[in-house]
């Protein structure tokens, strides 16, 4: 039976889901200042997203998490490459830079894979994806100060920038699996892999779990609040990746993944502004032009294809 759509669900679906996605970023920023590696909130990261979403996935339909031989390899590299490396590159950016400068460099992803689609992949892409190359990265332009010889932090922005291709790459992976599996299913696959990669380049028995017994500062306007790291944890694996991925799943079957795309662009939004409320992170005017920019030529991206 077909279920009716109802565009307004999936609009306050996405709305939540990209709320959920800016608050994790300060939340994460938080975990990392306790001295928690960002590999070792990568790895736990993904091994509490695919236990979560692996009971999701049995409770809605088990048969879904049936996999075929031959489709090991592609699930294997979507999350070893897809998954896992987009969290890590996020994490290491956010530990050097502002948190809205991370986001907005490392959302270039679509960008870069409507690029990929008109020049390799031989699909229809309107014009307009050149206007919204020239608005990134004349926003971007803006974002890191260029005429100053890069006010940022030069390491923090090459990662940010790996993350947008790292996230390019999940992208178009996540494209092609969806046409025969359902996303639920998939993402409990791809964070299997991310933790099954992990556990081989850091095992589990070196989590240092001194390190998330500890209880640290939430610092900026809440520093006079104190919380364990497992909490922050815990936070970023159930609000910060299951719940937000299954409202964007839900969603998609209320409005369109283009749709769905722009109005996500609220998570950039929300993190800048939890940023300043809480760590008390700042941009300069120039910086907030740049990002108001690089957002319009996301939003035109997502409309190219």
């Amino acid at each position: 039976m077909t279920s009716t759509r109802r565009p307004a669900v999936g609009y306050a679906m996405v709305l939540v889901a990209a709320t959920l996605f800016g608050i994790n970023g300060t939340v994460a920023k938080v975990a990392l200042s306790s001295g928690l590696s960002s590999l070792r909130l990568t790895e736990a990261r993904s091994a509490g997203a695919f236990v979560g979403l692996a009971l999701i996935a049995l409770v809605r339909d088990p048969a879904s998490l049936r996999v075929a031989r031959r489709e090991l390899p592609r699930l294997a590299l979507f999350g070893a490459v897809g998954v896992a490396f987009v969290q890590l590159f996020y994490f290491l950016a956010i530990h050097r830079l502002a948190i809205a400068i991370a986001l907005l460099i490392q959302y270039l992803g679509p960008l870069l894979v409507a690029i990929w689609a008109r020049t390799f992949g031989h699909e229809h892409v309107r014009r307009r994806i050149w206007a919204a190359l020239g608005l990134s990265l004349t926003g971007l332009t803006l974002m890191v100060q260029l005429w100053n010889g890069l006010s940022l932090d030069g390491l923090g922005v090459a990662y940010a920038f790996i993350g947008a291709v790292a996230y390019a790459v999940y992208l178009l992976l996540a494209e092609r699996e969806v046409a025969s599996r359902d996303t639920i299913s998939l993402m409990a696959w791809g964070f299997f892999f991310a933790t099954l990669f992990w556990t081989v380049v850091q095992p589990w028995w070196s989590f240092p779990g001194h390190t998330i017994a500890r209880t640290v500062s939430l610092q900026g306007n809440l520093s006079s609040v104190h919380l364990p790291v497992w909490a922050l944890v815990l936070w970023v694996v159930v609000l910060g990746s299951i719940a937000p991925f299954s409202l964007i799943v839900g969603a998609l079957r209320h409005v369109t993944a283009t749709r769905a795309g722009v109005t996500a662009m609220l998570e950039p939004v929300v993190a800048t502004i939890v940023a300043w409320a809480w760590l008390r992170e700042s941009l300069s005017a120039a910086q907030l032009a740049g990002a108001a920019v690089v957002l319009a030529g996301i939003g035109l991206a997502q409309t190219a294809r």
